[in-house]
């Protein structure tokens, strides 16, 4: 199979779909890989690397799409890249189709094949795919909220650990799952008072043995989840539902309990975000204020750490690129439902029922797919 991966071109997003290694990996199947020159850049691979991994490097995008019959990529293709997608072509990358229904449509039109990382699945019914981009942007929503939380960003001037004297910021975490629990881990390891909050008693238990003393846990009903955000100084939001949008659990209205200048940092914002004020911003620009609360809605916030997020993504990505190119689309989700679960569109339907009932689709079932 020709497998091609291109540079990223969402602002600032600095990621790339291949490694080297990976590139490595899929020529020793007998695959040819396709890199557009300058992709691994941002995590300091050049194209010489890419050469010795056996790649082929092309100048241009747009030859990449014309050859690729696999297309690897990290974020959602740009309307640019999607025009360029094909009916024969397989699209394998981060898509979050709920909260957007242009590129959507876009997809359906094209005719390809396009498989989701954040809906396969496993056998214990985790995401995968999801998770080491998750622990990235839990960990990093804590470094990010504590910037924001400084005088000069518009924060209320508070450290997240305090110092002797001084009462430590009051954290609280929307959402147990793999960002709330990194979350957690890096607040509370930088002395923060911390709270997370969750619907599920196992999970709460979990968090409970884990933390200790270091972290409380409540049950996220309403009213607790009004008064964790009245007295946070910074509110993550970690809340999943896959495949589907973000429910909206800070409205606008609770900004007029909180704190001025106290922070929300909304890692859900990929599918939509958790707060009713959330609206997706960049790396250039970061931040916003709504009612005196400094929001934080970057949607790709791994790719601030490049190198990191795609050698962590490449790890958990590659097995199902490999066995793609090795056996086909087709055959190789007929030997892996998980991988089944990936795909989202094919042939101009969808196929994945959250997405299809959040945008108004007619779902097709997945294994249509595959007769």
């Amino acid at each position: 199979m020709i497998v091609g991966t291109v540079r990223e071109i969402k602002n600032h997003e600095y990621r790339v779909g291949l490694t080297p290694e990976s590139a490595h990996e899929l020529h020793a199947h007998g695959h040819t890989v396709l890199v557009e020159s300058g992709a691994g850049l941002g995590i300091g691979a050049s194209d010489e690397e890419y050469i010795r991994a056996g790649s082929q490097i092309v100048q241009s995008a747009a030859e990449i799409f014309e050859r690729a019959e696999m297309i690897v990529k990290v974020k959602e293709p740009q309307p640019a890249e999607r025009a360029m997608l094909r009916k024969d072509q397989i699209l394998y990358t981060y898509l979050h189709l709920a909260p957007d229904p242009e590129q959507t449509a876009d997809l359906v039109k094209s005719g390809a094949t396009c498989i989701a990382y954040e809906t396969v699945t496993d056998a214990s019914g985790g995401l995968p795919l999801l998770k080491p981009m998750s622990q990235v942007a839990g960990r990093m929503s804590i470094q990010a909220g504590a910037t924001a939380l400084e005088k000069a960003h518009g924060g209320r001037g508070v450290l997240l650990g305090g110092v002797p004297g001084v009462l430590p910021a009051r954290v609280a975490i929307i959402g147990g799952g793999v960002v709330g629990f990194n979350a957690a881990q890096m607040a509370a390891g930088l002395g923060a008072d911390v709270t997370i909050l969750d619907r599920n008693p196992d999970v709460l238990e979990k968090l409970g043995v884990y933390f200790e003393a270091r972290a409380k846990t409540r049950f996220s009903n309403k009213a607790n989840l009004a008064d964790c955000v009245a007295q946070a100084d910074l509110v993550i939001g970690a809340v999943l539902i896959p495949g589907a949008a973000a429910p909206k659990l800070v409205s606008k209205a609770m900004l007029a309990t909180m704190k001025p200048g106290a922070v929300l940092v909304d890692v859900a914002i990929d599918q939509g975000g958790c707060f009713e004020t959330s609206h997706a911003t960049t790396h250039a620009d970061p931040t916003y204020i709504i009612d005196g609360i400094v929001h934080y809605a970057v949607a790709n916030m791994p790719g601030a750490v490049a190198r990191t997020s795609t050698y962590a993504l490449n790890n958990v990505t590659l097995p199902h690129a490999l066995r793609i190119a090795d056996l086909g689309w087709k055959e190789a989700m007929r030997r892996d439902p998980h991988l089944l679960d990936g795909l989202n569109v094919w042939n101009g339907l969808v196929t994945c029922s959250p997405v299809a009932r959040e945008l108004g689709y007619d779902v097709v079932p997945t294994d249509i797919a595959l007769q």
